[in-house]
């Protein structure tokens, strides 16, 4: 039994199981929990099974409540795909087979640490401070639980057994070939072999626009079955960029498939410049961009701030804007509403009720053109007002990039995306107090984004002023925090609703007119579009 007579927990028992992940996950993953465990100072006994799976056991000086040990196993399962957390899980009925113990296919768990190892171990025990430090180097999975408890007792969910727990935590909105990529695991059903699951795996992430680097760099990372099911890294090194180039051409040459009536899966529609002035050089649009930036720091900033929840919104929506401008080369945008609320986070009905009330706080920076007209999104220009120029030629320019919303933020918020920004772009390391006076935002939410960002790595203190961590990334933490499903979950939403609208608006673009319909005086029968304001909310 796991847990002792009062519930508490004396020894944290991992159990990787083959039935969660291939056996070559399994042993990948055993392979990070050791070094991970290591890391933190952190001794452990470890065992195998006939079945292939591993037991990993981490005794305990002090014993622990039954809620902190499956918080942090569950912390565990989140980096580990094989991982099966439920032993913690039920206080009552949790168990785990020791070494010795004898399997039901046959055979018995064999011990892998030595035993005068293993027996030091057990006699010794982990001290508080090893946990701690494990637990310190959780924090990003350990926040991660904590978003996805709070969300369900936001919404009042039902109660959901361990089980169906475990898999809303380890899955969230994956989809079935990402669960495949990262498991190992297929539904024999539709692929009758490995090599099928993972020609359609590699289909998926090429339709995605993902390239082969970054496949065979997420091999060893967050999809390690997809590396599995290739059986050897050996065939692995053969066939992998064979297999891939047929995914280029599966994806270029696959037939239109269609969703519902007339939903297409991908807009292959290339957009066209919708109009206006001649295209600035690319050495013009960064410089103007450089000015724009130093005018929203000294000035829009501020005017935006006193406007609460929604200046905060305006705020980051005028920076998705310019970073657009950026990466465009280009003062013309004709970037949609959808567009912009992937880059923020934020739901597409929220971008377009900011996008006018923007474009009357920025003071002229942010100029209409054009209405949406069918596939073409509203075109902004975005220019340096005259009142401004001067000012942009007195202050030096920022270093670094300006973003909009990065996908890490998306779990921590607008106002630790501001904070970060202020330290990341600041002239010199600013103390707490200037970054309440620069970010505008209140003092306890500054302390509060400080601490959570701290405990995640992504800043440090230094005497009395914050400085960026520069071994943090932004990316792989963004994984850990499960955020990046959410954010390609948005991105396929888009593009399941763009298709949607193209796919109407395809079928009148179809009509063709006979010299008849356009002449004769009596038929007046004509296709009435939809208006302006229509298209502009679905654009």
């Amino acid at each position: 039994m796991v847990h002792g007579a009062n519930g508490s927990v004396a020894t944290l028992c991992l159990d990787l199981d083959t039935s969660k992940a291939l056996k070559a996950v399994v042993d990948m993953d055993a392979a990070n929990l050791r070094s991970r465990l290591s890391a933190c100072g952190v001794t452990f006994v470890e065992d195998f099974s006939p079945s292939g799976g591993r037991h990993i056991y981490i005794p305990l000086r002090e014993r622990l409540d039954a809620s902190e040990a499956r918080e942090l196993v569950e912390a565990l399962a989140l980096t580990a795909a094989s991982l099966d957390p439920s032993p913690h899980q039920n206080v009552t009925d949790g168990c785990i087979r020791v070494p010795g113990s004898a399997h039901k296919s046959g055979g018995h768990q064999v011990l892998i640490t030595p035993l005068s190892q293993a027996y030091d171990i057990l006699r010794r025990r982990n001290p508080a401070a090893a946990i701690a430090a494990l637990r310190t180097a959780l924090a990003p999975e350990l926040a991660r639980n904590r978003a996805l408890k709070a969300r369900q007792a936001k919404t009042g969910a039902a109660q959901r057994t361990a089980a169906a727990h475990l898999l809303q935590i380890n899955t969230g909105s994956e989809t079935a070939l990402r669960r495949t990529a990262r498991t190992g695991l297929y539904d024999t059903k539709r692929y009758k072999s490995p090599s099928e699951a993972r020609m359609a795996v590699l289909n998926h992430f090429n339709a995605c626009g993902w390239t082969l680097a970054q496949v065979q760099n997420e091999l060893t990372g967050q999809f390690p079955g997809l590396a599995a099911l290739y059986g050897s890294p050996a065939k692995q090194d053969r066939l992998i960029k064979q297999e891939w180039a047929k995914a280029e051409v599966w994806t270029k040459t696959a037939p239109c498939r269609r969703r519902g009536k007339d939903a297409l899966i991908n807009n292959t529609s290339h957009k066209k410049p919708t109009g206006g002035a001649l295209k600035p050089s690319t050495a013009g649009i960064h410089q103007l961009v450089n000015d724009l930036e130093n005018v929203l720091y000294a000035v829009i900033d501020h005017r935006l701030k006193d406007r609460g929840r929604e200046g905060l919104s305006l705020r980051f929506l005028i920076r998705a804007l310019l970073a657009y401008m950026r990466m465009k080369e280009t003062d013309l945008l004709d970037v949609g509403c959808r567009t912009l609320a992937a880059a923020m986070g934020k739901h597409h009905v929220t971008i377009a009720r900011l996008l006018p009330v923007l474009v009357q706080a920025s003071d002229g920076i942010l100029t209409k053109v054009a209405d949406a007209r069918h596939k073409a999104a509203d075109v902004y220009l975005i220019q340096l007002p005259e009142q401004y120029q001067q000012l942009a030629r007195e202050l030096t320019w920022r270093k670094g990039r300006i973003h909009s919303i990065r996908p890490v933020f998306r779990a921590l918020g607008d106002a630790a995306a501001l904070v970060y920004e202020n330290i990341e772009r600041g002239r010199h390391s600013p103390t707490s107090a200037e970054l309440i006076r620069n970010s505008g935002i209140s003092r306890s939410t500054v302390e509060k984004v400080l601490v959570a960002m701290e405990g995640l790595g992504m800043i440090h203190r230094d005497g009395r002023h914050w400085k960026i961590t520069s071994t943090a990334n932004l990316r792989v933490l963004a994984e850990r925090l499960g955020v990046m499903e959410d954010y390609q979950a948005h991105v396929s939403r888009n593009r399941r609703e763009r298709a949607a609208w193209h796919a109407y608006l395809d079928r009148f673009m179809d009509v063709r007119l006979n010299e008849a319909d356009l002449y004769d005086s009596d038929r007046e029968e004509h296709w009435l579009p939809p208006d302006d304001a229509a298209l502009w909310l679905a654009a």
